[in-house]
């Protein structure tokens, strides 16, 4: 929300003390008049706009529009700080599409693109606002669970899964390919203690659903 500062001061210093606290713009009280008020407005809302689009190339991944690694990275701090602080859970599921080159490799890097894209939009539409989701790298998306429990986690990452699976993949010029996933939960404190160890414990039960026999979901062992 753009912010704009009154101050009764005219001095400069003013000014530098109000954008650093976060103001876009500032006025002075006894100097404000409809037409400076309504330059104040349009100028803060468009630089609200313009900062929250140089903001987002920063924290997002180009071609499927998810949180990039490194916004993942520091969200994950955040929330697993906050769980331990106030003792609520926090569920990370890893997915990895499966035999994804193979898509490259039949029809093309231009499908394997659109692939992608789609199963970015299926796995955000299983999931509630409060969550996040993230390009990991490659073919593989992490989704963050706030507050969620074991139980309950293991019921999203599912849907997830079977939203791959159910529907074709639409690969351009009217031809559509099945993709599915293999997906890996871990929940905190229940499989680690911080979020590393949470990653590495979701990596781990991804490989195993891997091995056996993918388009499947397995949990982090306590």
């Amino acid at each position: 929300m753009p912010i704009i500062f009154l101050t009764a001061e005219s001095l400069s210093d003013i000014a530098i003390e109000a954008m650093n606290a976060g103001a876009l713009d500032y006025l002075v009280k006894g100097e404000i008049s409809p037409s400076n008020l309504e330059r104040s407005l349009r100028y803060a809302l468009k630089l609200a706009d313009t900062l929250a689009e140089l903001k987002c190339p920063a924290t997002r991944d180009a071609l499927t529009g998810l949180l990039n690694r490194r916004e993942l990275n520091r969200i994950m701090a955040e929330e697993s700080e906050r769980s331990a602080r106030f003792g609520r859970p926090f569920s990370l599921v890893m997915l990895d599409l499966d035999h994804f080159n193979s898509v490259n490799d039949t029809h093309g890097h231009g499908a394997g693109d659109l692939v992608l894209q789609e199963a970015a939009i299926r796995a955000q539409a299983c999931l509630r606002p409060t969550d996040q989701i993230a390009q990991f790298g490659g073919e593989e998306i992490v989704v963050l669970l706030i507050e969620l429990e074991e139980a309950a986690a293991t019921e999203v990452a599912k849907r997830i899964v079977k939203a791959m699976r159910e529907t074709p993949f639409d690969i351009g010029d009217g031809s559509a390919t099945t993709v599915t996933v293999s997906a890996g939960l871990a929940t905190l404190p229940r499989a680690a203690q911080t979020s590393d160890q949470l990653m590495t414990a979701a990596d781990k039960a991804l490989y195993a659903a891997k091995g056996n026999g993918r388009d499947r979901l397995e949990i982090a062992p306590v």
